[in-house]
């Protein structure tokens, strides 16, 4: 069976698989390049703004459209879903403090690891959240909502009934395979940047997961 594509998922595959191409490239053969490629406010870090961004708009215009149409439950999930994307990327560039010049308030001056207006970088306990959130919480969450999520949906109807109701946009294959190709790559990449190539590409992917899930019928209103 052929996999028929979108001009916009089409598009957002050949971003990442360049993103993530021209990271590999450059890490390979010119490192301080790879370095400027991957800094903050760079292509990688806006591209993973525009992915989570893109991934929010579409909940919101669900919870527009499906508005009186869907559960309040359903429609809950998907505001929760659209304000956490929303969440994610605004943490991603610090709530716009470097594009305006704000300055840092003194309690993330003491304890944000880059001294910089965001959450995910503070230190508590002498933890990382970051480091917490993303190595631990966010990869457990991602393997299951990647690998045991699909088969649950594909081999359990309770379990497909209860996705649906729930508004969960199941992945597609091909969009599981991106990100195990994502990890993998990465992973070739030994350098402590290489997670911003992770989170570009994965912001895409997650974008088309949420905009192309398997269960998009669900999104219609009928």
């Amino acid at each position: 069976m052929s996999l028929k594509l979108s001009l916009t998922e089409k598009l957002t595959l050949s971003v990442a698989a360049i993103v993530l191409a021209v990271g590999l490239i450059l890490f390979n053969a010119n490192l301080p390049l790879f370095e400027r490629y991957v800094q903050e406010d760079g292509v990688a870090e806006w591209l993973t703004v525009a992915g989570l961004l893109l991934g929010s708009l579409v909940c919101f215009k669900r919870l527009v459209t499906l508005f009186r149409k869907k559960s309040g439950w359903f429609l809950f999930v998907t505001l929760g879903l659209g304000l956490f994307l929303f969440f994610a990327a605004g943490e991603e560039i610090s709530w716009g403090q470097r594009i305006f010049g704000l300055k840092t308030p003194e309690y993330f001056q003491q304890h944000n690891a880059q001294h910089e207006t965001n959450l995910h970088n503070l230190v508590m306990g002498g933890v990382k959240l970051n480091k917490l959130i993303f190595s631990v919480i966010l990869v457990a969450m991602l393997a299951i909502f990647l690998v045991v999520v699909p088969v649950l949906d594909q081999k359990m109807p309770a379990v497909r009934k209860l996705l649906d109701r729930s508004a969960v946009p199941v992945p597609q294959p091909y969009q599981v395979v991106g990100f195990l190709v994502v990890f993998g790559i990465t992973s070739l990449i030994h350098h402590g940047k290489s997670a911003e190539l992770l989170e570009c590409c994965g912001a895409l992917l997650f974008f088309l997961i949420v905009r192309y899930p398997r269960n998009n019928e669900i999104f219609t209103g009928s």
